[in-house]
């Protein structure tokens, strides 16, 4: 392999890889959405990712993760016209370590049925992610909101 080549290797957490393939419970409801988000330590660590962008290298401070569960909160309410919330999903509900946040206009079959598994939109992680290549193409609404929220947080 030439060091050109292993400049553009993915990168790969083995800890992320388990926790990203692990156990999910789901968020049915948007009242237990709302406690879930109370419940989130602002301060834990956070490496905020949007699939199909750049992995994140740090961690998020606690005032950005606040105003990542904020905005990305609201998304979710005004996208997904349902009664029920069902695309969050975390490996623990009392104190996650990794949140899997589905994109209402990019569900498909997250089981898999389909031949191949939707990634989420977004992930909140407490360890370093690994790189995360969607099948399909982010729709540039979700580029712009992404790139709303890091010019909200300074880092656009």
């Amino acid at each position: 392999m030439t060091t050109a080549h292993l400049l553009h290797a993915p990168h790969h957490s083995p800890a992320f890889d388990t926790l990203f393939g692990g156990t999910l419970y789901s968020i049915l409801a948007w009242d237990q959405l709302e406690h879930f988000w109370q419940r989130i330590d602002r301060e834990a660590g956070w490496y905020l990712y949007a699939i199909g962008e750049a992995r994140p290298e740090d961690e998020a401070d606690g005032e950005h993760v606040e105003t990542f569960i904020r905005q990305i909160d609201a998304l979710l309410r005004r996208d997904h016209d349902e009664s029920y919330c069902g695309i969050v999903y975390a490996d623990n509900l009392d104190s996650p370590s990794l949140i899997k946040i589905y994109d209402p206009h990019h569900l498909g079959s997250s089981c898999g049925s389909a031949g191949y598994k939707i990634l989420p939109g977004w992930v909140m992680s407490r360890v370093p992610p690994s790189d995360l290549t969607p099948e399909h193409i982010v729709p540039q609404n979700r580029r712009r909101w992404w790139q709303g929220f890091l010019d909200a947080i300074g880092l656009g």
